[in-house]
């Protein structure tokens, strides 16, 4: 990945992740991007101060959802920036991938690569049942109507910054990334999947919304 430009941006939505970030921002492949966000989403420990410690760039949010994270993160995008990643601060996602995911974005000239933990390998017990049936309805829907072929709505994955401001996403909570993948699939963009690894949450508490809606959810 050296000879790839650093044209690209990476936002991560956090919600009392300070324990998490700690451990996931030094793993961040910092030659890749050249602009890291990390949206504090009305945390009550030290997430702001640990990000800007690691020397990211960190934006508050007090408005709770997830997709209002990403849109706070989003509107301090620099304008050289071809194109935006995003994953959670947990530490679920693997930061190896987002390597593999720029490298499909510019290898197949894609709009939208999603990242799929069904395809990729996941930990025992990372993706509950509730989980698995959720992707498999909602992307089955998404086939239906669009003749599209997603397996999952995980949040690790990037967009080209055009096809983004084409997509006007609106949602400010847990749909975020289904309105991503609905919308993108309804105006014909191009959009695929690639395998990644998938772990337990290794730090801090699980969200309350999450344990009730499934992973997919968390506490947007």
């Amino acid at each position: 990945m050296s000879n790839v430009p650093r044209r690209y941006a990476l936002i991560i939505p956090a919600l009392n992740e300070a324990e998490s970030l700690q451990v996931l921002l030094p793993q961040l492949p910092h030659e890749i991007f050249s602009q890291i966000v990390v949206v504090d989403n009305g945390s009550q420990d030290a997430t702001s101060e640990v990000a800007r410690a690691a020397g990211v760039q960190t934006v508050r949010e007090p408005r709770r959802g997830y997709g209002q994270a990403c849109l706070a993160g989003i509107a301090k995008l620099r304008p050289d920036k071809a194109a935006v990643a995003f994953m959670d601060a947990d530490l679920a996602d693997d930061p190896r991938d987002l390597a593999a995911l720029v490298r499909t974005l510019e290898s197949g000239d894609w709009d939208l690569v999603v990242g799929s933990r069904v395809r990729g390998e996941h930990e025992t017990g990372s993706l509950t049942p509730l989980q698995r049936f959720g992707n498999w309805l909602t992307t089955r829907l998404l086939g239906w109507l669009w003749h599209v072929s997603f397996t999952d709505l995980g949040p690790l994955r990037i967009i080209r910054r055009d096809a983004l401001a084409r997509l006007n996403m609106r949602d400010r909570s847990f749909g975020w990334t289904i309105e991503m993948q609905a919308r993108a699939a309804s105006l014909g963009m191009k959009v695929t999947e690639i395998p990644v690894r998938y772990r337990r949450r290794q730090h801090g508490a699980i969200k309350d919304l999450r344990f009730a809606l499934g992973r997919n959810a968390r506490w947007r």
